[in-house]
């Protein structure tokens, strides 16, 4: 299911080709985040000419709403979203854990007040594989518990030990119910703590799962200990299996993530910033909304091929976000997607041809956020 194509001499990267039953993902790829059964402000068919090979789905807000009731009356994520390539979903663990005032953890699973309207609510392992299993997910992760930044070591190794054996009762409930050919992915965990980031590696690996996701970064750890969450973890996971950092990052992030061996990222920042106004380029983020857009002609950035860049001006742009136009922000959030998904096909391109060592040193070290006037 997992094919390595090439490697970088000079770091961990590698370049490579995971098959699903409804199609091959080439990596390192970017999954765009659809939380709701839509990337946000981007239509399905901009992310088919954009070239997406797989987007992500959010288990939680799914189960919420529109509800598992909806989602099997039409036959599947698949088919509600009109989306017929790979979908990996969440577990909503991660929600869970935003979910901190409203949530009960206990040996069988979270309870917990329904965000949307204060319903109670309960997810636990197989409840959270049942979901996924109806969704139709193509990579389903397991139920797990995510550490807050900066917990001790006695409450990062206590919640290990929880999500491990609910990694063991995921793996139970899928080898029982699931036989459609989706894989399931485990979650490594241990918060900043390398013993137990390497004891969270090493249990996954003897259940056995199909990949393997680092879970718990970027939840409000600097971007050393983020870095260090997955060297401490690497080491310890197969190479013939895919590896997925969840939930990051920006663009350099990424390309460093790619050095120290992973295969697969999710973020919202490409739309969460465009929303604000906010585009990706080359060389930092740039703020559309700020004078020095006002008067100029040219594309966000130039060379772009997204259709936002071929069409139309910054000033242009400056200008329906000003208006508060929900173009501006569909455009923008366009041209980030195309620019998150591009930067990976530049990554494979450099990989496949030996220059990764140079391609990232010179887009980490030009991508600097350029001084704008407010």
């Amino acid at each position: 299911m997992f094919q390595l194509l090439a490697h970088d001499p000079s770091s961990k990267a590698r370049r490579g080709r995971l098959t699903t039953p409804r199609g091959a993902i080439e990596t390192p790829e970017f999954m765009p985040v659809g939380t709701q059964g839509s990337v946000k402000a981007v239509f399905a068919r901009d992310l088919h000419e954009l070239g997406t090979q797989i987007i992500l789905g959010n288990t939680y807000h799914l189960f919420i709403r529109p509800g598992l009731d909806v989602i099997n009356h039409f036959g599947g994520l698949h088919k509600f979203v009109s989306w017929e390539k790979p979908m990996l979903t969440d577990s909503g663990g991660f929600q869970v854990f935003s979910l901190a005032k409203l949530r009960k953890i206990t040996e069988e699973g979270v309870s917990f007040q329904s965000h949307v309207d204060g319903a109670a609510c309960f997810i636990g392992p197989e409840t959270s594989m049942e979901i996924q299993t109806a969704l139709g997910s193509d990579i389903a992760m397991v139920f797990d518990e995510c550490p807050h930044a900066g917990c001790g070591y006695d409450y990062a190794a206590t919640s290990l030990a929880l999500t491990l054996r609910w990694a063991k009762r995921c793996r139970a409930w899928w080898d029982e119910h699931h036989n459609l050919g989706a894989q399931v992915f485990g979650i490594v965990q241990g918060s900043t703590h390398a013993a137990l980031r390497r004891e969270s590696a090493e249990a996954l690996v003897q259940i056995g799962f199909d990949g393997y996701a680092v879970g718990g970064v970027s939840v409000g750890e600097s971007e050393a200990e983020m870095m260090r969450a997955v060297e401490n973890s690497e080491p310890f996971l197969p190479a013939d299996k895919p590896r997925y950092t969840m939930g990051l990052g920006t663009p350099p992030q990424m390309v460093e993530m790619v050095a120290r061996g992973v295969d697969l990222f999710d973020c919202v920042l490409p739309t969460r910033i465009a929303r604000n106004g906010t585009a990706f380029t080359e060389h930092g983020t740039l703020p559309l909304k700020n004078t020095a857009s006002k008067m100029n002609t040219g594309p966000i950035e130039e060379g772009c091929v997204c259709y936002a860049c071929r069409h139309f001006s910054q000033g242009y742009l400056r200008h329906l976000l000003k208006a508060e136009e929900l173009v501006g922000l569909m455009l923008v959030s366009l041209h980030n997607t195309h620019f998150y998904l591009n930067l990976m096909r530049r990554v494979r391109a450099a990989l496949e041809a030996g220059t990764f060592a140079e391609f990232r040193k010179t887009f980490v070290e030009n991508y600097v956020p350029p001084q704008r006037d407010a």
